[in-house]
């Protein structure tokens, strides 16, 4: 027998449901509006029931290729390559300085900031390493760090009359690395954030395998 539609783990159902939305969207089933509208209410309900009714009328179910493509797009960045140095520091005085892009992550980095401003941003970088530790030193300035969604983030900064803040979600929290944040702030602000919401990553995705199946003359295969 299969378990009640109540007693099953609400993420686990959550995500079946978003799965079957974006498939059928990009399969051209349902419009962009019914399809936003249907993830903004699978995102906000709490009630399985109601969550499998967003698509009781969506026929076409997810397949091996979808699993694939949605491990790669949702999965962490990982390259058996390793880094070239095992530490890296970031350093700001009265600027700011930037890190971004396609980089390799190394095992330990350093932020050195006093009255500037930092940006340190995992969004596209490659990780090579489970367990990654950012050292702060933000004293008089502002640090922005992005992480992807799939990444675990554990903050254990000392703060004086300043500002920690830790906006990120996490996907696949057992298969990501973890970041651990760590050292001091000092009048200043830490932030620590995605770059899309997790609604905009999953349109994107799904935006994505559209296009993917449409054809010249701009209609599902």
């Amino acid at each position: 027998m299969s378990v009640k539609i109540t007693d099953r783990p609400q993420e686990q159902v959550r995500e079946e449901v978003i799965d079957q939305l974006i498939y059928n969207y990009s399969h051209g089933v349902i419009s962009v509006e019914a399809f936003e509208r249907r993830l903004d209410e699978a995102m906000a309900t709490s009630n399985n029931e109601t969550l499998v009714s967003l698509v009781e009328d969506l026929t076409l179910n997810t397949d091996q290729q979808y699993n694939a493509q949605k491990h790669s797009q949702f999965s962490p960045n990982y390259s058996a390559q390793q880094s070239s140095q095992s530490d890296f520091t970031l350093r700001s005085i009265l600027g700011s300085n930037e890190r971004s892009g396609q980089w390799v992550v190394p095992k330990n980095i350093y932020l050195t900031n006093f009255m500037g401003s930092v940006v340190l941003d995992f969004t596209d970088a490659i990780f090579t390493h489970q367990e990654v530790t950012i050292h702060v030193n933000c004293i008089f300035g502002s640090d922005e760090i992005y992480v992807p969604e799939h990444v675990n983030v554990v903050s254990k900064m000392f703060s004086i009359i300043s500002s920690v803040e830790n906006k990120t979600v996490a996907l696949n929290k057992h298969q990501g690395p973890t970041i651990h944040i760590e050292g001091k702030a000092i009048m200043g602000s830490v932030e620590i954030k995605i770059k899309r919401t997790i609604k905009e990553k999953f349109i994107s995705f799904a935006n994505q395998l559209k296009t993917q199946l449409c054809g010249k003359s701009g209609t599902p295969m």
